[in-house]
């Protein structure tokens, strides 16, 4: 082997790997969010995925006009019902019937669906007690049009958990234990992940005396919770091994969980608002969920959706128009992607 086959050798390898890193090695997503009178147009926001490189979008419900412009653009796609069709999709299989015909089926052969939600935090809300009805209905529907093995499952908030501090005593709230077991069955019999929202933001900015900036940036040099032999360096890690905890608890430790939003607002709420602390956390989340699992599951590369695509002037102000990866201009808000 001459040195420069050698030479042209190691550096394809070195291309390869690179190119293998930032694809098939980071199961990585962007929440897609529509509550805006100035997003660019579906087609503009596929192509703008593609050219961050960003593979996956979860969506809040349908859009036909977003399964539209996704068609054949090879990225997958997690969405489910409005949390107002809950009810309905429980109660009446033809609703569900209605709702996998109208907004999966025409698209299945063009559009990758990873994921059907069933719920957004709707635990512990009215809808609660229906989601498990719903989530059948829904697999029963995608077994009869041949999708069968497409995942169904709910997304639930932090606040599911009555504790989280210290990591091991996470538990789920005892007015929701009996449905979250019921989910749970559901989700292992399908080997489905269980979808949580998890923002250490909120906790830092709510109480920063007892939490440093540093454990919710990913940026402390030393433990800053020890729990059962179990060294946590950041808040992320300790309030998803909270639901790791929980689903112990009531024996479905099993189950995996996927990060459903996560990010951090770059204004409305300063000091603790920045574009620089944004910045830190998504960058350090990123490496972090890419690299590494929780102390609790070392070993599981958690899938993660960041929260979100674009800042959007229709939410409520204004923390929430400001998690934006994006201006609706489809300027970044600062280099990331």
């Amino acid at each position: 082997m001459g040195p420069r086959f050698s030479g042209f050798l190691i550096s394809a390898m070195v291309f390869l790997t690179q190119l293998l890193s930032l694809t098939d090695g980071r199961d990585i997503g962007v929440c897609y969010g529509l509550n805006g009178n100035n997003l660019p147009s579906p087609g503009d926001v596929i192509n703008l995925y593609k050219t961050s490189g960003i593979n996956n979008i979860r969506l809040y419900q349908p859009y036909p006009e977003v399964l539209e412009a996704a068609r054949g653009s090879g990225i997958s796609l997690s969405m489910g019902p409005r949390n107002e069709d809950i009810q309905s999709l429980a109660k009446d299989q033809s609703a569900a019937d209605a709702w996998v015909n109208t907004n999966i089926v025409p698209y299945k052969d063009d559009v990758q669906f990873k994921l059907i939600t069933i719920g957004n935090e709707a635990i512990s809300g009215q809808s609660s007690s229906y989601i498990p009805d719903a989530m059948n209905n829904i697999m029963n529907s995608l077994a009869s049009f041949g999708l069968g093995t497409t995942k169904v499952t709910t997304v639930v908030p932090m606040n599911a958990l009555s504790t989280s501090y210290p990591p091991s005593d996470g538990a789920f709230g005892s007015d929701i234990t009996s449905i979250m077991t019921s989910i749970m069955a559901i989700l292992a019999l399908q080997d489905s992940p269980l979808l949580i929202n998890v923002y250490p933001y909120f906790a830092y900015a709510s109480d920063p005396t007892h939490i440093s900036l540093d454990y919710a940036l990913f940026t402390s040099t030393a433990p800053v919770v020890v729990d059962q032999g179990l060294e946590y360096y950041n808040l992320f890690d300790g309030m998803v091994d909270a639901f790791n905890a929980a689903l112990d608890k009531i024996g479905f430790g099993q189950i995996t969980l996927i990060v459903a939003e996560t990010g951090w607002p770059t204004a409305g709420n300063e000091p603790y608002t920045s574009v620089a602390n944004a910045q830190t956390y998504n960058k350090n989340l990123l490496n972090h969920v890419t690299q590494k699992g929780t102390p609790k599951r070392p070993e599981y590369i958690m899938p993660t959706f960041f929260f979100e695509m674009f800042n959007e002037d229709l939410k409520q102000p204004t923390v929430e128009q400001n998690f934006g990866f994006f201006f609706p201009n489809m300027n970044p808000v600062y280099p990331f992607w």
